[in-house]
């Protein structure tokens, strides 16, 4: 019996929801996290499945990265197929065949997105769908609601993502109307054994404001939280400047979720700077149109110069994409315009990303984190090797 086999599906909740930090090395943490559905260890990367699917990828897959845990969207599935048709089919996770946790964003950074398309008060938002133009509401208690009914296992507090560049009064403002919601999301979360739910801390780039935020949110017990407001612009150097002074304000016994990051270095300056959990599109959206992330940085296969290229994309992976076929094969097959050219590259990607993470947790167990962000940083630095 495989283990997405659909009566293996499991029944009951495996553990209570927890947070254990087993260890750390400099701001680097290595943890683990207990849920219903399994356990999760920390640092991790979420492979991101918008619409209950992880594009160009099967569940097993996924699992077969490494995967431990992915992500899906409130916003998305809530117009299509509509939260209460993905509760009678059991849940995202039963739906799309996906057994292990799950983690749904709130809808808020979407429909931030939006535009002049959305309306924000101070209960919630109005917005049209993309899809069709239809009006629809969301605000805490309806998002904490369609969370429940898509079985997340964390539920994401909805809050408004605040826009870059912002100014002091306004990130002020934005941050304290996502701090009346996350007490309003948390009050209507219910509580079910393995189950939690992440308070968002929000600011902009100012210290006294993210300061505030983790105060406010601290005092209503989430079972971890999450950093948001940031990768919407503002750069790196100004992302790890943030960073710098909001993981250190941060509850130690819980987890730390940077949302939506990034690219492998952005990860690597992450966990450096006490970050657990990470979800972003890159890996899969890359794959698609050919971008192929490697331990000696970014490849774009559809360059010319792999077309006789007999190397394997990475000769340290052991994905499908780099085991059994070369370069050359894949260039050929985004030329051909083939999806298997694509379905190849994602899944090297998001094999990419799961060695990555499972590298900081051995190096951080090992106290050896600084060595490793030096071999990082020098094998991103040579670059693809052209072939001889």
């Amino acid at each position: 019996m495989t283990l997405f086999a659909r009566d293996a599906f499991p029944q009951e909740p495996l553990d209570d929801f927890s947070f254990s930090l087993k260890t750390t090395d400099g701001m680097a943490r290595r943890g683990e996290i207990k849920t219903a559905w399994g356990s999760i260890q920390t640092p991790v990367f979420m492979p991101v499945g918008t619409a209950a699917s992880v594009k160009a990828m099967m569940p097993q897959s996924v699992a077969s990265t490494g995967a431990e845990i992915i992500l899906s969207n409130t916003y998305h599935l809530m117009l299509r197929p509509g939260a209460e048709r993905v509760a009678r089919l059991g849940g995202v996770r039963k739906m799309m065949g996906w057994h292990k946790p799950l983690l749904t964003d709130s809808g808020g950074f979407q429909v931030m997105s939006l535009g002049a398309l959305r309306k924000i008060d101070e209960d919630g938002v109005t917005f049209k769908s993309h899809l069709d133009g239809s009006s629809h509401r969301l605000n805490p208690e309806i998002s904490t609601d369609i969370q429940h009914k898509l079985d997340a296992t964390i539920t994401m507090a909805f809050d408004e993502c605040t826009p870059y560049p912002a100014t002091h009064e306004v990130a002020a403002d934005s941050m304290r109307l996502s701090m009346r919601w996350a007490k309003r999301s948390r009050d209507a979360f219910i509580a079910r054994k393995g189950y939690g739910q992440f308070g968002i801390v929000q600011g902009s780039v100012f210290e006294d404001l993210r300061r505030e935020s983790v105060e406010k949110l601290s005092e209503l017990d989430f079972e971890g939280y999450a950093i948001g407001g940031l990768a919407v612009g503002e750069g790196q150097e100004a992302m790890f400047d943030t960073l710098d002074f909001t993981t250190p304000m941060m509850m130690p016994d819980k987890p730390r979720y940077l949302m939506g990051v990034g690219k492998p270095s952005d990860l690597v300056g992450a966990v450096a700077r006490g970050v657990d959990m990470f979800d972003c599109v890159l890996p899969t959206r890359s794959g698609r149109t050919g971008q192929a992330f490697t331990r000696r940085g970014s490849v774009n296969i559809k360059n010319a110069r792999h077309k006789d290229d007999e190397r394997p994309l990475d000769e340290q992976c052991h994905c499908p994409a780099c085991s059994h076929y070369s370069r050359a094969y894949l260039h050929h097959l985004f030329k051909a315009d083939e999806v298997q050219g694509l379905m190849l590259l994602t899944w090297h990607n998001l094999q990419y990303y799961q060695d990555l993470m499972a590298g900081m947790r051995e190096a951080i167990s090992n106290h050896e984190f600084a060595k490793f962000v030096d071999a990082f940083e020098a094998q991103q630095a040579a670059g693809d090797i052209e072939p001889i």
